[in-house]
């Protein structure tokens, strides 16, 4: 794992020496994620540096570093990943008579095959995450590429005839000439999302590139560069839904037992130490199972713990590490410990990002590399295998929905939206329980969104945290992201696909991956996730929602394999989630910290949101009128992350 920058800069002004050293500070902005090594490579013909700092997994020799040239001197790269079938690679292209390898790095396994099949080929014979960066001395263009789910991070921007990119958005502020106009549009989708869906970032001009896609830019005069896929979540379904499988319940189960197993070994190649994040859940614990069947050592786990025990999933992952037998870590985080990383968010994500699970990942990380550099996780259970409870909410809800008779719901519509919630705390506010007759009014205003349009409307309104987030930015205009794309109903009929669908192109890579990435990485430990193998996601989506749900139990397919590890007894809980006491902290010992970023003075400081609103919630929210702490998160990550890069060359700030 590692991380990687660069430029194409067409003017070609430049002396070798400073785009190696324009490059190197741009890597060094981001050298946790590789503090093995650093290295620059230029070519000051075509205006060209790349930058790599290397976390060192595989071949810890030089013969491994970056950047790196293919054996006829046509591509150099850096990249950023590890691909798990690097040694079946290795052999065909052996057989196609290119036989000299200086090591056994993945990397050199990867220029070759550039050289023999092609980039593009080349992608879709990966099995692996990754990031790259190629540039092609023949064709004079560089080629950008992120692997097929979003598990490795890619940014990119074009001003003024150069190509930026890097792991991370600070690599990009770190070249001169890089400008940023902050992306008012993409902060709406942040207030409702708690992150900023892709392509978008905080900058106007910046990019995420999307999973599964390849960019090249020429180096020749052009502000335009070609974006295309090489693999796509909508063939997958496609191609899943033409082949739904037929097959008795014994033999998917022993189909994706295989898959996963197969995934998981190729995840345990490593000349590093190796262990797993173990939560004592379905995802984590089926990964830890098939490591320690692989492993003749019993594998390292690790989890952490709370003090309060709502939050505190430390007991159910040490009863299945002692039950698999691994070597089992835990450790019990104090709210004090847990606060101590507030102040980290901000430069840890580059742009807003409140999802406040963010915290205990960067500590499980934090405790994770005092003893491995790698470590497998359970993620991307809970899309594939339909494992979120708001999916049988929706279809539940749903469902109630159509029972209603048109005519009730608009009545109820019309009531709901006359009532003011000032107006019925007044009226309420000296009958008894009047507090829970406030949170009574909350829930059905909420009721009235879901229940209002269709499906797709109800489960935005589900996995929203500000619904109209365009009143609090005023001039700005929420993007469509792929949330609001109802033309998928074509693509994914049947509902609870269509929330997979909608949570593996958005929640996913841009919450979920994006967590794990930066929590990981910030601590220069490599996080793999087996679960996300391309071929266990193809097999996923050829399963329709009689496989994955039965007799009200989600998750099946997994829960099954797992029960041939781990009694069911000791996995059988509700899912808890990943979280922290937010809400009682924003009352408690954050409460100071909050008022600081959430005073009318400081929000209007930087002239992005409307006091107002968020005034009246931190109000609401601290006489235990509502429970506002998600949304209340949502605008301190961004007023946090505003103090943190006010001097930076963002326009705007």
């Amino acid at each position: 794992m590692c991380g990687i920058a660069g430029f194409l800069d067409n003017r070609r002004n430049k002396n070798p020496e400073e785009l190696e050293d324009i490059a190197l500070r741009m890597g060094e902005q981001i050298h946790y994620r590789g503090p093995d090594a650093a290295a620059a490579w230029s070519d000051a013909a075509a205006g060209v540096a790349l930058a790599h700092r290397r976390l060192s997994i595989i071949d810890l020799s030089p013969a491994g570093n970056q950047p790196m040239s293919s054996s006829c001197n046509r591509f150099v790269t850096v990249y950023n990943g590890e691909i798990y079938n690097s040694n079946e690679l290795r052999d065909d292209l052996r057989r196609l008579g290119r036989s000299t390898f200086r090591g056994h790095s993945d990397t050199e396994v990867m220029l070759e095959g550039f050289s023999a099949w092609g980039v593009k080929e080349t992608l879709k014979r990966l099995i692996g995450m990754f990031a790259i960066a190629v540039w092609d001395r023949k064709e004079q263009n560089l080629t950008l590429v992120r692997d097929r789910l979003g598990i490795k991070p890619l940014y990119w921007s074009i001003q003024n005839g150069q190509l930026f990119f890097g792991s991370e958005l600070k690599a990009l502020y770190a070249h001169p000439d890089w400008k940023g106009d902050l992306n008012k549009d993409a902060l709406t989708s942040f207030l409702r999302h708690n992150y900023i869906p892709s392509p978008h970032s905080v900058s106007k001009n910046t990019q995420k590139l999307e999973p599964g896609h390849l960019l090249t830019f020429s180096s020749q005069l052009s502000d335009t560069p070609k974006i295309e896929a090489y693999w796509s979540l909508e063939d997958t379904i496609l191609q899943g839904q033409s082949k739904c499988f037929s097959g008795t319940d014994e033999q998917l189960i022993d189909q994706l037992h295989e898959l996963l197993s197969d995934a998981v070994q190729r995840r345990m190649i490593s000349d590093v130490p190796i262990g797993a994040f173990l939560s004592g859940g379905i995802d984590s614990s089926t990964v830890t199972a098939l490591m320690q069947e692989h492993s003749p050592n019993p594998v390292r786990t690790f989890s952490i713990g709370f003090e309060e025990n709502a939050f505190n999933e430390a007991p159910h992952a040490a009863a299945v590490a002692k039950h698999l037998g691994t070597d089992h870590t835990e450790f019990y985080v104090s709210p004090a410990e847990a606060r101590d990383v507030i102040p980290k968010l901000a430069t840890m994500f580059d742009e807003p990002f409140s999802d406040s699970s963010q915290i205990p990942t960067y500590l499980v990380s934090q405790m994770t590399k005092e003893h491995v550099t790698v470590a497998l996780s359970g993620d991307g259970g809970d899309e594939l295998f339909a494992g979120y409870s708001r999916y049988t909410k929706a279809l539940k809800l749903h469902q109630a929905a159509n029972k209603v008779p048109g005519f009730a719901k608009r009545g109820f519509n019309h009531l709901l939206s006359s009532l003011t919630t000032e107006a019925f705390m007044s009226s309420t506010e000296h009958l008894p329980y009047a507090n829970h007759l406030k949170l009574t009014l909350g829930r059905a205003q909420k009721l009235r969104n879901l229940l209002r349009d269709g499906r797709e409307d109800l489960y935005r309104g589900l996995v929203s945290h500000w619904s109209a987030p365009s009143t609090l930015i005023p001039g700005s205009c929420e993007p469509k992201a792929s949330i609001w794309d109802n033309s998928s109903q074509s693509l994914t009929p049947n509902y609870l696909d269509w929330m997979r669908y909608v949570d593996s192109k958005t929640y996913l890579p841009d919450d979920i991956l994006t967590k794990v990435d930066r929590a990981s990485m910030s601590v220069s430990l490599e996080a793999r996730v087996p679960i996300l193998d391309h071929r266990v996601v193809e097999f996923a989506w050829r399963l329709n929602q009689d496989h994955l749900i039965k007799k009200k139990v989600d998750k099946w397919p997994l829960r099954q394999i797992l029960n041939k590890y781990v009694p069911e007894a000791i996995t059988d809980r509700p899912k808890m989630g990943f979280g922290v006491p937010i809400g009682s902290w924003l009352r408690g010992p954050l409460k100071e910290w909050a008022e600081n970023l959430l005073d009318p003075t400081t929000i209007a400081k930087h002239g992005i949101l409307s006091p107002a609103p968020v005034r009246q919630k931190w109000l609401e929210h601290l006489a235990g009128d509502a429970d506002w702490q998600y949304y209340l998160w949502d605008i301190l990550m961004l007023q946090a992350w505003c103090e943190t890069y006010k001097d930076t060359n963002f326009h705007d700030l």
